[in-house]
């Protein structure tokens, strides 16, 4: 669908698509989960990294939801138009066109820009500050994130397509700090960190 222009008036695999639009969907789920389990174990001094953290989350999740119905409305017209009586296959392959294109954009601003500034500096930034994984690690989230958001400006000014490989080589830092983080969590969880036990709520009489 994404490299087929006529995609909207030929023939394809449909099912694979909507395989494809149920992962991004689970994609979209763990989003949430993420924010909600990493805000309570944030550093309590700094409230405000942990909130941009949240809204970074919220705007990636956002992005990837309106990429999702803009492919998903190109099955919607194949489906009851394309093939039909008196359908414009030009008319169906312009709109066809154009909701790809709202796709790779959202790609852009959503698993792009937001992963490098949410995941990247930011995560990078409170996992750096609260101790609660090695500092090693959390250095090489604000590598990606900076990385990322670097090379997404420059496919925004059209230094080279969001697809190249320079893209791709950019985000490798970002790829590393992510897996490693979750492979981190999973085996060891996370570290004792006085920052975030010190719990500065006031207590009841």
């Amino acid at each position: 669908m994404l490299n087929e222009s006529d995609y909207i008036v030929g023939t394809g695999d449909d099912a694979r698509v909507r395989l494809g639009a149920f992962f991004e969907i689970l994609l979209v789920i763990t989003n949430i989960g993420t924010r909600s389990s990493c805000f309570p174990s944030s550093d309590g001094k700094a409230r405000a990294s942990p909130l941009g953290y949240v809204a970074s989350r919220i705007v990636e999740g956002a992005a990837i939801v309106i990429g999702l119905i803009s492919l998903l409305a190109i099955l919607t017209l194949r489906d009851d138009f394309a093939g039909a009586a008196g359908a414009d296959a030009d008319s169906l392959l312009v709109t066809g066109e154009s909701l790809i294109a709202i796709h790779d954009w959202s790609f852009l601003i959503g698993p792009g820009f937001c992963v490098g500034i949410g995941n990247g500096l930011i995560l990078g930034y409170l996992m750096y500050r609260s101790g609660l994984v090695p500092r090693q690690m959390a250095m090489l989230g604000l590598i990606g994130g900076a990385l990322i958001f670097a090379s997404g400006i420059a496919v925004l000014l059209g230094a080279y397509e969001q697809t190249e490989g320079m893209h791709f080589l950019f985000s490798i830092p970002e790829i590393a700090w992510e897996a490693s983080l979750g492979v981190y969590l999973i085996v060891k969880g996370f570290k004792p960190s006085p920052s975030c036990l010190d719990d500065r709520r006031p207590q009841r009489a």
